[in-house]
């Protein structure tokens, strides 16, 4: 399989060669992955049960584990889902790329249609199930909003939408996610929501996509589907736990075919998982700490908090020269946004992961305002 290249690897082989500022220490905000300490009632869940590392795990998941994610689903979007409704996952990257493989193992030239630019495991499952892909381009002329092309999803076998998007941090409203699942009736094909960043809202609680389907009347979720982690709700990436839930009919034989791709959690990560899941207190703190982070963001920057995540995507000339040139001038990474699309997507941006404390993140934010100051 002819994969492309990771965008943080494309960032090593653009920097290889430039000789950073030790003037600054290190800095990077590449990764969207969590910097701050995981909550200690989650350690504490993993050590008391670590004795049971000598135990197999069952892929679909212990009671305790399912109850925690029912749990998080009841409390957090007010769904009552059953047990059919939903899988434990060993996070969701791997849901991503072998979800698709699935779903499309037996249809003639599949299509799949997901947002550019995007995650790149979507890109990467496309390719992993040879099938033609089509991009929901995202512009600023439309909000990084996916623009609808009906043409185009008449030919869809499986749409992934992001919401709230990485790398772009922008939010469908309810009304959007109402007339995508519409679609996906009207045209029928599976639709996912990936919501790994739905509880990063900085003021009002944003709604899954599965609560959009019960506003439109598909109760059962036909063909609809979500995907959550604990990752960066719980600064917890570590404890790769995630879900997939919805439409009972495809998860009970996805739930078969999991048996075989062998990725169920291991049980201290499934107690420990539990008490992320369904706790809820936790993460308001660390949202606080990402609503303080662009607070910061907007005082050094000039640039409006977005709804959810903790990315900012920041419009510059030149990405790829502004990326080189933070490096060399002032020891700081960022990814250029060319390297999270295709098709001139992400061109002209760049992204920013907020993921440190506040003095760390403002320390970052002040040498890209001085890297655009003398550009």
């Amino acid at each position: 399989m002819n994969f492309e290249t990771y965008p943080f690897e494309k960032l090593n082989q653009l920097l290889e060669s430039v000789i950073p500022n030790t003037a600054y220490s290190p800095l990077s905000l590449t990764i969207g992955e969590p910097q701050f300490e995981t909550p200690k009632f989650i350690l504490d869940a993993l050590n008391e049960h670590a004795e049971l590392l000598n135990k197999y795990p069952k892929t679909s998941g212990e009671k305790v584990l399912r109850d925690g994610m029912l749990t998080y689903n009841k409390v957090r979007f007010g769904l009552i889902l059953t047990n059919a409704q939903i899988i434990p996952t060993f996070g969701t990257r791997e849901v991503l790329f072998n979800f698709p493989q699935f779903l499309l193992h037996d249809i003639e030239d599949p299509v799949m249609v997901f947002p550019n630019p995007f995650y790149q495991i979507y890109e990467g499952a496309a390719k992993a199930c040879r099938a033609e892909v089509i991009y929901l381009n995202l512009n600023a002329s439309s909000d990084f909003q996916p623009v609808v092309d009906e043409v185009a999803l008449e030919k869809a076998d499986f749409v992934i939408l992001n919401s709230p998007n990485n790398p772009t941090s922008s939010v469908m409203s309810m009304e959007d996610l109402k007339k995508w699942v519409l679609l996906a009736d009207k045209h029928d094909f599976v639709l996912m929501n990936d919501e790994c960043y739905a509880d990063l809202y900085l003021d009002e609680p944003l709604p899954s996509l599965l609560n959009a389907s019960i506003e439109v009347g598909n109760i059962d979720f036909r063909n609809i589907l979500v995907i959550n982690s604990v990752s960066k709700r719980s600064s917890a990436p570590g404890l790769r736990s995630g879900f997939i839930a919805g439409d009972a009919d495809i998860l009970k034989s996805y739930m078969v075919y999991r048996t075989y791709v062998g990725c169920a959690t291991p049980l201290p990560l499934q107690h420990a998982s539990a008490a992320a899941w369904a706790d809820q207190e936790h993460v308001a703190v660390f949202r606080e700490k990402y609503k303080k982070n662009f607070e910061i963001a907007k005082e050094i920057l000039g640039i409006d908090s977005p709804q959810a995540t903790f990315y900012i995507w920041l419009k510059v000339e030149d990405e790829i020269a502004f990326a080189t040139r933070l490096y060399e001038s002032y020891n700081l990474k960022v990814v250029p946004g060319s390297f999270l699309g295709r098709e001139g997507a992400g061109k002209g941006y760049v992204r920013l992961a907020l993921v440190y404390e506040a003095e760390k993140t403002r320390e970052a934010l002040v040498r890209i305002k001085l890297c655009l100051e003398n550009i």
